[in-house]
């Protein structure tokens, strides 16, 4: 059975910083490792990915303030948020993508991150 566990969410005021972790029980560098959001009433997005090559690719809304990066040697992956915004608040996901996917294959249970005004 694969775990994803996330954790380092929690209630920030704006322009705060927080760093969620997600640890898995998967080779992560084998896997396209994502974070995705889901704010209260809308759908979930991706936030942030990272390659198995080690290419990122991030939400346009969150570029220039959150850094996604791992550890493959802990098979951890990060989530390094800054200059937070209320609207940034959301219960955060961790999901890991086989090279051949099309779509996540494992999913965490999420952590909710809160951005107080």
């Amino acid at each position: 059975q694969v775990q994803v566990v996330e954790s380092g969410g929690g209630l920030v005021e704006a322009g705060g910083s927080l760093r969620l972790s997600c640890a898995a029980s998967i080779n992560i560098f084998m896997h396209r490792m994502g974070w995705y959001r889901q704010p209260p009433g809308k759908q979930r997005a991706l936030v942030a990915e990272v390659t198995s090559g080690g290419s990122t690719n991030y939400a346009d809304s969150v570029k220039g303030r959150f850094t996604i990066s791992r550890d493959n040697a802990k098979n951890t992956l990060y989530l390094q948020m800054n200059s937070l915004k209320p609207e940034d608040t959301a219960v955060y996901y961790c999901a890991a993508t086989k090279v051949w996917s099309p779509s996540p294959d494992y999913w965490g249970q999420g952590t909710q991150v809160t951005v107080s005004s």
